[in-house]
């Protein structure tokens, strides 16, 4: 954590604490669009305008929500493809400057109306929460944003500011007040979560922060418990081409109290699968989205960090702990499921995301009595995908996606704005191809079955 203590949490659920009344600032900057590898186009320099909502002054303690509206991305959608609605999830970063200096992530959902061909993008807002741990004032400045496109594959477009920003907003936090329950979350900055790992956020978000705090009781009826194993349950998955046909897995869900929220690990089986290729280091990278059922409703995405040695073909992979967090939006006895699973591979510059949704209704591991949070999940959650990361068609990951990344299946031409667009356009004449394309180290590297759970 920075010196001025400012405690980060990715959010993206509704206002969670709003001490004074909320205050608007626009801000432009010039900024560079890396369109996606597959695309062969050039950079695009365009200007972006964002709008920053948040709070005016609040207390130590509170958590206050930053609300990202895109006024005009840097750059559009090419002459090339329509764009569907809803495959379009932007991810962002704001600066906590100031007294403080940090990171805090910015997620939006998968939400959009139809955008044709040449025409402006139009992206959701995209919201972050940060706990304030020490009386200051912190100011609030827009930075570099993605956007992830999920049809008809997943492709991200990369922007990053080329001039000095202007802060948009300042918090001014005051001594007294503050929220109960829970432990401002260690260790620094949060952390991108390129599909959306979420450790730290709340249930409809798709990124990774950095949580680590201390558990405490805080109500929920737990009677100070702070650790709560799952059971390990046997589920079923059936992925998408050029994944593996199914995947018969055994999946445990684990939390941890955290406050009011609770820090869910969940693990598979080893030997999960065999590995498509021969993957080097940091191409493969598993995101889930875990159903909540009972009193609360909606999706958790969790994500997993990349493989950290190379992979070889034909060999067992083992899924690393996906992680996330459960901020309960109802009070009551909530059931924890294991829900779509998302594999995604990089190899040779472009992105390849295969989720493996449950077949028939996977059971219950885990059952927590839970005390409503503000801007917790309850009725916010999607079924479906990432949320940064991606989850359900890869944080992740539908919202929840998983996360996470997360980010969903599929994935189409974000948008780019050059004004030399031979290339996507032809690009844009044989799109029936593309997925062929992005799949093609599968065609001479089939997956193997899958071997039998441990």
């Amino acid at each position: 954590m920075s010196a001025a203590g400012v405690a980060l949490m990715l959010g993206g659920a509704g206002i969670l604490l709003a001490a004074s009344p909320a205050q608007a600032a626009e801000v432009s900057y010039k900024t560079e669009c890396i369109p996606p590898p597959i695309s062969g186009m050039p950079p695009v320099q365009g200007t972006t305008k964002v709008l920053i909502t948040a709070p005016a002054e609040a207390k130590v303690g509170d958590e206050v929500e930053v609300v990202w509206k895109t006024v005009e991305a840097a750059s559009k959608n090419p002459d090339v493809i329509d764009l569907e609605k809803n495959t379009v999830k932007p991810t962002g970063t704001v600066k906590v400057g100031g007294a403080a200096t940090a990171d805090l992530k910015m997620e939006g959902p998968r939400q959009n109306p139809p955008i044709p061909k040449n025409s402006p993008m139009v992206l959701p807002d995209m919201k972050g929460t940060l706990k304030l741990e020490k009386a200051s004032e912190i100011t609030l400045t827009p930075d570099a944003y993605n956007i992830n496109v999920s049809k008809p594959m997943s492709t991200d477009t990369k922007c990053t500011p080329k001039e000095t920003v202007k802060a948009a907003a300042t918090i001014k936090v005051t001594e007294g007040g503050g929220s109960t329950g829970g432990t401002s979350s260690s260790g620094g900055t949060s952390s991108s979560g390129g599909g959306t790992a979420s450790g730290g956020g709340t249930a409809s978000s798709g990124g990774s922060t950095a949580s680590g705090g201390t558990s405490t009781s805080g109500g929920g009826g737990d009677g100070g418990q702070s650790d709560f194993p799952g059971k390990e349950v046997t589920v079923a998955f059936a992925c998408k081409s050029p994944g593996p046909a199914n995947i018969n897995s055994k999946v445990t869900i684990n939390a941890k109290k955290n406050g009011g929220s609770y820090d869910l690990v969940v693990k598979t089986a080893k030997g999960v699968m065999d590995s498509p290729a021969a993957l080097p280091a940091g191409a493969l990278k598993p995101s889930m989205a875990v159903l909540l059922g009972g009193a609360d409703k909606g999706v958790v995405p969790v994500t997993g960090p990349p493989n950290k040695d190379p992979l070889e073909q034909g060999k067992p992979v083992d899924l690393p702990d996906m992680t996330g967090t459960y901020k309960p939006g109802a009070s009551g006895k909530t059931t924890l499921s294991p829900g779509t699973l998302t594999i995604d591979v990089t190899l040779g510059g472009q992105k390849i995301t295969i989720p493996c949704t449950v077949q028939g209704k996977a059971e219950v591991s885990l059952e927590l009595d839970t005390a409503a949070q503000p801007g917790g999940a309850s009725g916010g959650g999607s079924t479906g995908g990432s949320a940064g990361g991606s989850a359900g068609g890869s944080p992740g990951g539908g919202d929840a996606a998983a996360g996470g990344g997360g980010t969903d299946s599929g994935g189409g031409l974000a948008d780019t704005g050059a004004a030399d667009n031979g290339g996507l356009r032809a690009l844009g004449l044989v799109a029936g191809t593309v997925i062929l394309l992005g799949g093609a180290v599968f065609t001479f590297t089939p997956w193997r079955r899958l071997r039998g759970m441990r």
